[in-house]
């Protein structure tokens, strides 16, 4: 734990996802933040999202996520990044890859700067079954092996939500693009629109929430994680990244999930494998203790591998 000038002791935040709108050009079937066409980028301004960056900077934070919605949606996000490459974060964009101007093509070609997809089938029909955007299998397809031309570091999730979907078949898809980057399967999480059989609980997440990580979301509620949405901890409109993260709410949110997932059972893999607005749990810097998991003796995915 580091210490506050206070005296209070913080908790040791290491990552961050930034939901910075709730728009989007799909209306993905399972989208734990139920984004769209109609949504929008909430009560957060550029400069309430400026100072979060800078406050995760002076917290210790090693990488933020931008993730929505669809985040290269918003047209502050070149400042965005630009800002936390300049307080010596590392940077995720999370993007469905949909449409990507040649602006963004230069932001996302910066040292420190990474990306992170999903994909759901090699199949066009099914792939668009999935994401409810006519042409979206073409266009994140052909934005995947852009990505590899320009030598950008890209992780893969992809995401099983369907009964015999060729998951298997988009994965040799993927390595015939020359993706090189992590390409993992994760499975339907029922938050948001992914509901299907319960409403969302702690059978859905992965047991670390809140631990070195939080999430702000696009009206500046701060939460354990992008799946526990329905436990807000604070606001970082009204209070310091630093005030919720040492404050009571955070504390009582991590002692709850620890009881819950004492007596609950629950899916057991943690943060497996992504994070972001096609709504795949994420692998982050603080998903599997130090020395330990899939990824390496640094902990953590990329850019973690050792």
């Amino acid at each position: 734990m580091r210490q506050l000038d206070r005296g209070v002791e913080l908790n040791d935040l290491s990552f961050l996802w930034l939901e910075i709108t709730g728009k989007c050009q799909l209306q993905c079937s399972h989208c734990y933040a139920e984004s769209g066409p109609t949504g929008t980028h909430g009560e957060m301004g550029s400069v309430d999202w400026e100072r979060v960056i800078d406050q995760a900077a002076g917290l210790g934070v090693e990488m933020v996520q931008f993730i929505g919605g669809e985040p290269t949606l918003h047209r502050s996000l070149p400042d965005f990044v630009g800002r936390a490459l300049g307080r010596g974060l590392q940077v995720e964009v999370f993007s469905n890859l949909v449409h990507v101007p040649e602006r963004l093509w230069e932001v996302f070609t910066q040292p420190g700067v990474q990306l992170a997809t999903s994909y759901y089938s090699d199949s066009a029909t099914e792939h668009e079954a999935i994401t409810k955007g006519r042409g979206s299998y073409k266009r994140t397809k052909a934005n995947i092996a852009e990505a590899g031309r320009r030598s950008i570091p890209l992780r893969v999730g992809l995401i099983d939500v369907a009964d015999e979907q060729r998951v298997e078949q988009a994965r040799e898809e993927l390595t015939a693009l020359g993706v090189t980057g992590e390409v993992r399967v994760d499975h339907l999480r029922q938050v948001g629109r992914g509901v299907r059989t319960v409403e969302p609980d702690v059978s859905q997440l992965c047991g670390h929430c809140g631990k070195g990580k939080v999430a702000v979301a696009p009206d500046g509620s701060v939460w354990p994680c992008v799946f526990s949405r329905w436990m807000p901890v604070g606001n970082v409109r009204q209070d310091s990244l630093a005030e919720i993260l040492s404050g009571p709410a955070l504390a009582e949110a991590i002692a709850q999930l620890e009881q819950q997932f004492a007596a609950t059972p629950h899916s057991g893999k943690p943060c497996d494998p992504q994070c972001g607005p096609n709504c795949g749990p994420a692998c982050t810097p603080q998903c599997w203790p130090t020395g330990s998991g899939p990824c390496g003796p640094k902990g953590g995915c990329q850019p973690n591998y050792d």
